[in-house]
């Protein structure tokens, strides 16, 4: 029994996984709106009419949660809550054929490429001219740019091209204009996200192009900081090692996923590279850049790999002292190279595994960490938590990163400015400090 009248035209958008599908839904609240339609992001008003869920289906972890997501409110659908129930995005994507049979309460499920044929079940039209006119959901000060979509690469154990399709640049000059119009409202960083990087102009310009892009976007007024995240190892371009030098705002950090260190497991992986490749990129990008804050991220549990193969991963992680670095367990994904191998590491192997990882890395952390106290680092300040206020130095990315956090019982900053910190203590993860003049 419906106990409120429901505003069928009023959307609630619901995002998961990673930041190329938040910009996704971005852009569908956009053009709702641009369409003169009700929209929002995760608001929690349950009076919307209609719900549209943005998936993931990267690992199975992330396809639970989307399924579990469709599930709840497909439920309250039936309980009469809501109107009218639209599921997007990858897993919608990979499993359309299964996902409509299994779930009949859902009114439409549409691929990651599918935003007009979403859009036209609202009566509304794709709007072309929305450049840089995207609806923020992040905080009022940052943003993602996506410069690509698609992946050409054929890893084994990745899904990422079956739910994406090829890679496809975005061109340059589309780029400036939408980051010119993100600067106007307000946004003082850009996070330049893609399913790689580093792949970037070789579909439109013949050759790569990502220096050319961040020469650009360097110009453009009101950007403090650039960011360079998923950034594929082989065929890197040394270039943007230049550019992030020679441009104040291109910022010292590059978030380059290596995944694996052992030369065994990286030719099972189909990587393309290998342990002294990465090694020597390692070392010229910490030469080119000094100060350079390197982030990776690794997968243990590989089909077939050893304790000697993790070893020698670990022994990687050790000598290369990332100051970030994330672990997945490896997930066994239909349709991938990786799929016909026997997934012979057991699930407490790869938990044990990416544990041990992890504690290496939390002590690189930490020494990195400690050896920031009574140094001086500029800050953006992201949202106040409790009694303090936390943000991050040039060296972190949101939602991944460390944060510095300053007590806002004893001294005041504004939500989107920076402020120089002295830092006075420091965790494996956070960092404490005092705003100076």
């Amino acid at each position: 029994m419906k106990t409120k009248e429901l505003k069928s035209g009023k959307v609630n958008v619901i995002t998961l996984g990673c930041s190329k599908n938040l910009v996704d839904s971005e852009n569908l609240i956009s053009q709702l709106q641009a369409n003169q339609i009700e929209a929002a992001h995760e608001e929690n008003d349950s009076n919307a009419g209609t719900i549209v869920v943005n998936t993931c289906g990267f690992i199975d972890l992330a396809k639970e949660e989307s399924v579990n997501t469709i599930l709840e409110y497909a439920q309250q659908k039936k309980l009469g809550r809501i109107e009218k129930l639209y599921v997007t995005g990858c897993l919608s994507e990979r499993y359309m054929d299964d996902l409509q049979k299994e779930m009949p309460e859902v009114d439409g499920f549409f691929g990651t490429l599918d935003l007009p044929l979403l859009l036209s079940r609202f009566n509304a039209d794709y709007k072309h001219d929305l450049i840089g006119e995207r609806t923020i959901t992040t905080p009022p000060h940052y943003a993602y740019l996506k410069i690509s979509e698609g992946c050409n690469r054929t890893c084994s154990f990745c899904a990422i091209p079956l739910m994406r399709g090829k890679h496809v640049s975005k061109p340059i000059e589309e780029l400036v204009t939408e980051a010119r119009g993100l600067a106007r409202r307000g946004v003082k960083e850009l996070m330049l996200i893609a399913q790689e990087l580093t792949y970037y102009g070789l579909d439109l310009y013949k050759k790569r192009m990502l220096a050319e892009l961040l020469d650009r976007l360097a110009d453009v007024e009101g950007i403090d900081w650039i960011r360079l995240h998923y950034a594929y190892p082989n065929k890197f371009p040394v270039e943007v090692f230049d550019v992030m030098k020679n441009r104040d705002s291109i910022c010292n950090y590059l978030d380059i996923p290596l995944q694996h260190a052992s030369d065994r497991v990286l030719k099972l992986m189909k990587r393309q590279t290998s342990r002294q490749e990465m090694w020597s990129l390692i070392e010229k990008a910490r030469q080119a850049v000094p100060g350079l804050t390197l982030r990776t991220t690794m997968i243990v549990g590989f089909p077939g790999e050893t304790e000697e193969d993790f070893e020698s991963l670990c022994d990687f992680v050790r000598e290369a002292r990332f100051d970030r670095m994330g672990v997945f367990q490896y997930s066994h994904e239909e349709d991938t190279s990786a799929h016909i191998l026997p997934d012979d590491v057991s699930p407490e192997l790869k938990q044990e595994r990416a544990e041990r990882l992890m504690a290496i890395q939390r002590e690189i952390s930490l020494e990195k960490n400690e050896a920031k106290v009574g140094k001086v680092f500029k800050v953006l300040f992201d949202r106040k938590e409790g009694r303090c206020f936390a943000g991050r130095t040039e060296g972190d990315s949101p939602e991944v990163d460390n944060e510095v956090l300053v007590d806002g019982a004893e001294q005041f900053v504004r939500i989107g400015d920076f402020a120089n910190v002295k830092i006075t203590e420091a965790s494996e993860y956070d960092l404490y400090g005092n705003v100076i003049d």
